[in-house]
């Protein structure tokens, strides 16, 4: 927050509060001429009204309520960019690394600091932990086969609970994924999608890259390809501006291969198959080619650990199985 932002919302707020206060003395004083518990000669419907002033215990209670206020501003980060002072943090604001983040969880280890996130977190692994890795380990210290894991079913509802709240962000509830984020329940399979595949890509991430082609190919290239690219997939296309294509079509033959069944290795999708990653109409299929891509997957071993990775795993595999 900046420093002009920090000092607004202070203001306002403790104006705020003030302006509470001001209002509260100015109500308990009688400036109507009336004594007090005389009639201010007003009547409706039966009903007289008469100058009482508010009840004792209501205006205690409001004078309660702003000295808690202004105790917990104190306190707790409220004004601004004031930190409070108890120390208290929900979370870490501005970190852009695991790294960062460890060399926080260290600092704070022989100092009485409260943080909300890491508090949870650290009493969710000392309650959890345990029940994961007895999930995911055999008796003898090794991982359970994730085929194996992918049949138990208390591993799989353990293992949706964790797909849901780390990957359904991106690939959907239903893990179906959408433009830009592969559907997880079919078999096709960008790197893989044996077991071991599936958990190397949720250790490490992946990093595609297809790149842009318009200065090599030329606009009239890139139509020519996309024509050639849509009839591998089995579409109905100009067969002279597919044969063109074919010609070109050498160019990305290094990943995708010259039948254009693609390559697991690079992450090159199968273009024959008719599924589309970003979409397969004419026009999606040229810009990929015009303007590439480049699809993140990021790594999850320092975020969620190898146990929980191992479980997740596992349900991810089970999705794509034939029930």
């Amino acid at each position: 927050m900046s420093s002009f932002l920090s000092i607004m919302v202070t203001v306002i707020t403790l104006g705020s509060i003030v302006g509470c206060i001001l209002l509260l003395r100015a109500t308990n004083k009688n400036k109507t001429g009336v004594d007090e518990g005389a009639s201010m000669g007003h009547t409706f419907d039966g009903i007289e009204e008469l100058n009482n002033p508010l009840p004792k215990w209501w205006t205690y209670m409001f004078y309660i309520t702003i000295v808690y206020g202004l105790g917990y501003l104190a306190l707790y980060p409220g004004l601004g960019n004031f930190p409070g002072l108890s120390g208290w943090k929900s979370s870490e604001q501005g970190i852009k690394s695991i790294a960062e983040k460890d060399q926080r969880i260290e600092a704070y280890a022989d100092k009485a600091v409260a943080n909300q996130y890491l508090s949870e977190v650290a009493h969710a692994e000392e309650r959890f932990g345990e029940v994961f890795r007895s999930i995911a380990y055999q008796s003898d210290g090794n991982y359970r086969p994730i085929e194996e894991l992918a049949t138990d079913e208390d591993a799989l509802k353990i293992g949706q609970r964790l797909y849901l709240q780390n990957c359904s962000q991106c690939h959907g509830a239903t893990a179906r994924g959408s433009t830009g984020f592969p559907n997880l329940t079919d078999n096709d399979w960008l790197y893989g999608g044996t077991p071991e595949a599936i958990k190397t890509t949720l250790m490490n991430g992946r990093a595609g890259q297809m790149p842009a082609w318009i200065d090599v190919l030329g606009a009239d290239g890139v139509k020519e390809v996309t024509s050639h690219v849509l009839r591998l997939s089995g579409r109905k296309v100009n067969t002279l501006e597919a044969e063109a294509g074919a010609a070109k079509f050498a160019v990305c033959a290094a990943c995708h291969a010259a039948d254009g069944t693609g390559n697991e290795a690079l992450g090159a999708p199968n273009l024959t198959n008719n599924i589309w990653l970003y979409g397969g109409s004419r026009k999606a299929v040229e810009e990929t080619l015009t303007y590439g891509r480049a699809g993140v997957m990021p790594a999850w071993k320092d975020i969620l650990g190898e146990d929980k990775i191992h479980v997740i795993s596992a349900y991810v595999y089970s999705l794509s199985q034939e029930k």
